[in-house]
């Protein structure tokens, strides 16, 4: 078990199996001695530069590490008794308490595949909490595979060579490149993890009953009927056959290896099953049996277990409780589900089966195809994270679906997203949309930081495209699944129909389009070949008496207008027309004259609400819609994604003028006494300044002649405030502004109440507030709006995801009502947005270094013509949430 201090660690390497790190105790004596014995002489020899004695003296500084003078993590394989160690890091603080010894050891059969490197992000991730910040290693210069590791993990590194040993240092300050270096490991390792379920050779189904009606019997006849490309077995104790193939009693009965088993019993019996498949070598579980954690503590402890099993054989697990998972590839179908996977390039993840079925349906309905539906139920390992890292480099995926209830790991779910969006689509809809504002919120920052709105802006801000009903999310997938992307927002809208015109053009309007103006080539064009009658503005009304003929001859006309960036077709049934020739004519026109570039969307409004069966096949190249309303709110996420697309990626700037050690000092002697408090006056502006975030000029006064003394030092006018932490100061009367004399500040004084704080009084500049909240779900926010006392009533501040690129920031300062106020609104001097930005990015260094402040409120920030100044702040400590998951990834 691990310690109190340091939790169990999962981490995943690069062949794809998993291993387990937990500090060791003094259980772990004779484990460790075997693994030292086990070892070959040249790996004692570079480890240990000789030939020490394999005592229990070796072995004793490592067992139950303090992480005060030392630390020590193990990695093991195998449960209980089988359980053995493979891997061993320790270090070793030394008298520059920053700094300390470490060492890594791997068995001989591990080298190579990524161990080491694993081991010393964990080590030293433990370390820097404990507040060591360098690694030193002494590495014989014959030892190339460590050096390579060192060189490898990402860490800012110097050497120096001395009597054949080379001494690394290695700087724990996680970087940009550092989190780069992590995440590409994460993604190669992940990627090669999930084969098993996306290429199986052979698949197990456990608890596949002859019965008909029962979910093991249905979900393997489903992979016969689906006509797997690999080879399928059933087992159940009976040995009964299933379909008319044989069964096993037990899958260690198989003679052949197993990539993938699927578990569809009783609860209470999955464990002996995962068991066996586990020792038999299958690398990949999908359970599908309820009875775990979504049951209550027993359930729980079962699906811990389970978990606790697969890691012990390096494997990986979906579900529990799950709907199943399926594959085009492989023309896998390993769901209880009643329909068939219908073959596509997007790529679907449920929390939830029920939806994942009910979408599996609507899908289909619109000719949406799926490359793999993964139902991943309880969520114990495979999330949407992992499978956005397969996803990001499949072939057949173009488009990544997800619906999604919470997120195990948000912060990386953000920066993953952020780089798989850069690639492919991403579309989700989040389930439990509640306020995440409704704990108590002490600051403006984190009022604001509680409406749906900012949870829509960090999906934006991700690259995620979130649509609001499961009717949306086909809407949209309909759409990115089939055609490109606009250049732009401008629309045109080609109809039979007025009214049906006069409602896609109001659609469109709400959807954030515009109805461009066609041009007079084009106009000519269309009055060419329309009746008098007709309309050639946009929308172009070709009146009820419009036949396939006519929607063949107008569209090219208007698909090249070099004015329109999409065009909307829009149809209801007439006696001269009927709606199949219509989309015959209007694919033919589509992929004839479709111009590259410029997406075409067919509403075809019928009774059955579904479009014709011919704009529902594979690689049409028009996307149909059932309503106007539908096409415009999918072709407007669509602009948004080039937009977004379109945008500098930007980088996490190294900041110079940032007093890290002090902060961290700081903050931990304040919550050293206390689990939730608002800094007092003089730490905020110690924090603030340990980041290089300018504050004006302040004094703290416990006497009204201390006051008066400080404001005759800064020079009138001053502000005098109360030093009451964690107080709407305005609100309650507690704040006088612009005092021009002695008099002026004792009344001040009187009336405030001691202590008081005394600042230079700043004009000439726009009021804007600044902040940071640690939101419960994505981690922590930096905020950027109009500030002073409208800052709630006006609203419109912008967050973005810590850390904050260069781009981000800017965007934060310029985009907006702030962005308005920051360049001079209605003659008002322009404030200095690099200076706004700079703070910006500060703020985001702090928060991302220290979760435990939970809400910053800069409020104002004086935005000025030549730098910018807070004039208030307050900062609320609270200790970071401990770490509960096991997995790292």
């Amino acid at each position: 078990m691990a310690t109190a201090l340091e939790p169990i660690r999962d981490v995943i390497l690069r062949d794809g199996s998993t291993l387990r790190l937990r500090p060791p105790t003094a259980g772990d004596e004779e484990r460790l001695l075997a693994f030292y014995r086990g070892l070959s002489e040249h790996s004692v020899y570079l480890r240990f530069h000789g030939f020490p004695s394999l005592s229990p003296e070796l072995v004793a500084p490592l067992l139950d590490p303090d992480w005060s003078e030392r630390g020590a993590l193990i990695g093991t394989l195998g449960a209980g008794t089988e359980e053995r160690v493979v891997a061993v890091a320790n270090f070793v603080r030394l008298r520059d308490p920053g700094c300390a010894e470490v060492a890594f050891t791997v068995a001989d059969e591990l080298q190579g595949h990524g161990v080491g490197t694993r081991l010393l992000e964990q080590l030293a991730e433990c370390a820097a909490k404990h507040g060591i910040r360098t690694f030193i290693a002494e590495v014989m210069s014959s030892n190339t595979a460590m050096l390579q590791v060192f060189a490898d993990a990402g860490f800012a590194i110097s050497r120096r060579v001395e009597h054949g040993a080379v001494e690394v240092r290695l700087s724990l300050v996680p970087t940009g490149e550092y989190r780069e270096r992590v995440d590409y490991r994460d993604h190669l390792a992940v990627t090669a993890s999930l084969k098993p379920f996306f290429e199986p050779r052979t698949v197990a189904v456990i608890g596949a009953s002859r019965r008909r009606g029962s979910i093991g019997g249905e979900l393997f006849r489903n992979i016969l009927q689906a006509d797997f490309t690999g080879a399928a077995y059933p087992v159940n104790t009976s040995g009964e056959p299933v379909a008319g193939v044989r069964t096993y009693r037990s899958i260690t009965d198989i003679p052949e290896e197993i990539d993938l088993a699927v578990i569809c019993l009783p609860g209470e019996h999955v464990l002996q099953a995962a068991e066996e498949a586990l020792t038999k070598g299958t690398k990949a579980l999908c359970v599908i049996s309820a009875g775990f954690a979504e049951t209550g503590p027993e359930g729980a402890r079962r699906q811990e277990r389970l978990l606790e099993m697969a890691r012990a054989h390096g494997a990986r697990v979906v579900g529990p409780n799950c709907l199943g998972i399926a594959v085009s590839r492989c023309r896998l179908n390993a769901t209880f589900g009643s329909r068939p996977l219908p073959p596509g390039n997007v790529g679907y993840s449920s929390q939830s089966g029920a939806l994942g079925l009910a979408l599996l349906e609507a899908a289909d309905s619109r000719g949406v195809g799926l490359s793999a539906f993964v139902s991943v139920g309880n969520k114990a390992d495979v999330s949407s994270n992992d499978l956005l890292e397969y996803w990001e480099d499949d072939p057949d995926t173009d488009l990544v679906l997800l619906y999604l209830e919470s997120f195990g790991n948000p912060r990386k779910f953000a920066r993953l997203a952020r780089r798989v969006a850069r690639k492919k689509p991403i579309l989700a809809m989040k389930g439990g949309r509640t306020r995440a504002g409704a704990r108590a919120a002490g600051s403006h920052t984190a009022a604001l930081a509680g409406s749906e709105h900012a949870v829509d802006a960090l999906f934006q801000h991700a690259g995620v495209i979130r649509a609001d009903t499961l009717e949306e999310l086909v809407d949209v997938a309909a759409f990115l699944s089939t055609q490109p992307l606009p250049r732009g927002r401008r629309v045109a809208l080609l109809t039979n129909a007025g009214g049906l015109g006069i409602l896609g053009a109001d659609a469109c309007e709400a959807a954030g389009l515009e109805l461009a103006p066609l041009s007079e080539e084009t106009r000519r064009a269309l009055t060419a070949i329309l009746p008098l009658e007709a309309s050639v503005a946009n929308p172009v009304d070709m009146l009820g008496s419009a036949t396939e003929k006519t929607f063949e001859a107008a569209l090219p006309h208007v698909l090249a207008d070099p004015g329109i960036d999409a065009v909307i077709v829009l149809f209801v049934p007439v006696v001269v027309a009927e709606a199949d020739a219509v989309a015959a004519a209007v694919v033919r026109t589509a992929e004839v004259a479709g111009v590259e570039g410029k997406p075409v969307l067919g509403v075809f409004v019928s009774r059955a609400g579904t479009p014709p069966p011919l704009l529902r096949g594979d690689g049409v190249r028009v996307a149909a819609f059932p309503y106007p309303e539908a096409a415009a709110r999918a072709l407007g996420r669509a602009a948004e994604r080039a937009e977004w697309l379109r945008r500098p990626a930007g980088t996490v700037p190294e900041l110079a003028g940032i007093d890290e050690a002090r902060a961290a000092q700081l903050i931990a002697s304040t919550l050293a006494g206390s689990s939730d408090v608002w800094l007092e006056p003089g730490d905020v502006r110690a924090l603030l300044a340990a980041y290089g975030i300018p504050f004006v000029g302040e004094r703290l006064a416990s006497t009204a002649d201390e006051a008066v003394a400080a404001a005759s030092e800064l020079g009138y006018p001053v502000v005098v405030k109360t030093a009451e932490v964690g107080v709407h100061k305005t609100e309650r009367g507690l704040l006088a502004l612009n005092l021009a004399d002695e008099e002026a500040v004792r009344r001040a004084v009187a009336d405030i109440g001691l202590p008081v704080v005394v600042q230079r009084m700043v004009t000439g500049g726009a009021e804007l507030l600044a902040g940071v909240v640690q939101d419960p779900v994505f981690g922590p926010l930096v905020a950027f709006g109009p500030g002073g006392v409208f800052a709630e009533l006006i609203g419109d501040a912008q967050f973005r995801l810590a850390p904050l690129t260069d781009v981000d920031a800017d965007e934060l300062v310029r985009c907006g009502k702030v962005g308005k106020l920051v360049a001079g609104y209605r003659g008002a001097p322009a404030s200095d947005a690099a200076a706004l930005a700079d703070l910006l990015l500060r703020l985001s260094q702090l928060a991302d270094n220290h979760p435990e402040v939970s809400e910053l409120d800069l409020n104002p920030v004086v935005g000025l013509p030549a730098g910018c100044l807070a004039v208030d702040a307050r900062i609320r400590l609270r200790p970071a949430e401990p770490q509960t998951r096991a997995k790292t990834w």
